[in-house]
């Protein structure tokens, strides 16, 4: 491999590995309202939001992290205002204080926040406002949940990144990124470049799941899958173990979790099932960080195809990233890493993402069901072939099919499912 891809898939894996406190897109709006607060300087008066479709979407039924068991937009925006911290980014709820729980109850009660759909922007568009005595602020995040856009106090420019604020634009550009070269990074990657980064991964996404199975949390789809199946079958162990990563999460729980392609819930699902077939054959813990490295990269890879936020449900391309990993850790050829993937999308490619809920546990459970059959129909050599479908012979062109149809293709299906649930 070329230093120059070398470096590349070196900062992807940095850039979308960050830990994050609950859902990402109800902590993005927290971290907004607090840049916003923190410019404007003191608590405002009253607060206005704007949001892309999408963001309502996965913001409605989730329930904020830290706000005593609060759910929605206001609540996430309310809650960042009065004491988001915006230097801890993605964590930006990690020190609300039971005051300031209460406080975003009441006004919430008493209409301190308006919310209102922004229409003719990105799929991942907040806008937040806030006035106190005479001076106004305002903050714009687009594209990335984290990506600062514009930043205004009393109408004067602090950050204009207009030009830029497109959502296929990324920190670092991912048009490199290939299976082959994927795969030929995670076997070459010196050790030391990316242990740090991958181990983290592996314990703070093992600690939620493990928070998931100790208790209820949702409808406990990872406890129901430990109670009701066999529990000693590692298949169903893998399930399990993202599906009570979810159920924490979708439920508010206060642990972080290391995110990929900006989701919590794609960060547990492309790196428990891999974390516990590494536990059962034994695999060494180099043996494992590589096949992370390989399992994040080539759900990033898919997702890039798709954007940040659609109506193709991202547990699909994450679980897909969890069975290539698997597959190459377990001895996998190259072919056979390409055509599990291949498998998995033409089974499961295309579930329908109705926002951030508690249902995204059994959405990953499914998935996964799909990508550890793959990954078993390849060992056996029965495959999906180019021409069926959406299936391509090569790998490269299949992804960019499938995610050809996440992207542009449900942008109605995308549209429709908004009106439903604003409806309901």
């Amino acid at each position: 491999m070329s230093q120059e891809y070398f470096d590349t898939f070196w900062e992807i894996l940095n850039e979308e590995l960050q830990p994050a406190l609950g859902c990402t897109e109800p902590i993005a709006i927290a971290y907004a309202a607090s840049m916003m607060r923190q410019t404007l300087g003191s608590i405002p008066s009253h607060i206005k939001i704007r949001t892309s479709g999408n963001i309502i979407k996965n913001v409605k039924a989730v329930t904020v992290p830290n706000s005593g068991g609060m759910k929605g937009i206001e609540a996430a925006a309310i809650l960042g205002t009065l004491g988001g911290r915006a230097d801890l980014v993605l964590e930006v709820l990690s020190c609300i204080s039971e005051d300031q729980i209460e406080e975003t109850k009441r006004l919430i009660v008493e209409g301190y926040a308006s919310v209102c759909l922004a229409t003719g922007v990105p799929s991942l568009y907040i806008e937040i406002a806030g006035e106190k005595d005479g001076h106004s602020a305002l903050c714009i995040v687009s594209g990335e949940h984290t990506n600062i856009t514009r930043l205004e106090k009393d109408e004067k420019v602090i950050i204009d990144k207009k030009s830029c604020a497109n959502e296929n634009e990324m920190k670092t550009d991912r048009s490199s990124l290939s299976v082959c070269r994927i795969i030929d990074f995670a076997k070459n990657v010196p050790l030391a470049a990316i242990d740090k980064v991958i181990t983290r991964q592996i314990e703070y996404n093992s600690a939620i799941a493990r928070e998931g199975l100790s208790r209820k949390y949702g409808v406990s789809v990872g406890r129901t899958l430990l109670t009701h199946y066999d529990a000693s079958d590692v298949r169903i162990r893998a399930r399990a173990m993202a599906a009570a990563g979810s159920d924490a999460r979708m439920s508010g729980c206060s642990l972080p979790v290391i995110i990929n392609s900006g989701s919590g819930n794609q960060g547990l699902t492309v790196s428990l099932p891999v974390i516990e077939y590494a536990k059962e054959y034994k695999k060494s813990h180099e043996e494992l960080v590589r096949a992370l490295a390989l399992s994040n990269l080539i759900a990033v890879h898919q997702k890039r195809y798709i954007g940040p936020l659609s109506a193709f449900c991202g547990a699909v391309n994450a679980a897909t990233g969890a069975a290539a990993g698997i597959c190459f850790l377990l001895g996998g050829s190259d072919e056979e890493i390409s055509q599990t993937i291949t498998d998995v999308l033409a089974n499961v490619g295309g579930i329908v993402c109705d926002g951030a809920k508690p249902s995204c546990a059994a959405k990953i459970s499914s998935a996964l069901e799909a990508a550890i059959l793959s990954y078993e129909m390849t060992k056996e050599g029965n495959c999906f072939k180019g021409g069926e479908g959406l299936v391509n012979s090569d790998i490269e062109k299949t992804i960019e099919s499938f995610g050809r149809v996440g992207r542009e293709g449900m942008k109605e299906t995308d549209a429709e499912i908004l009106k439903i649930m604003l409806d309901n």
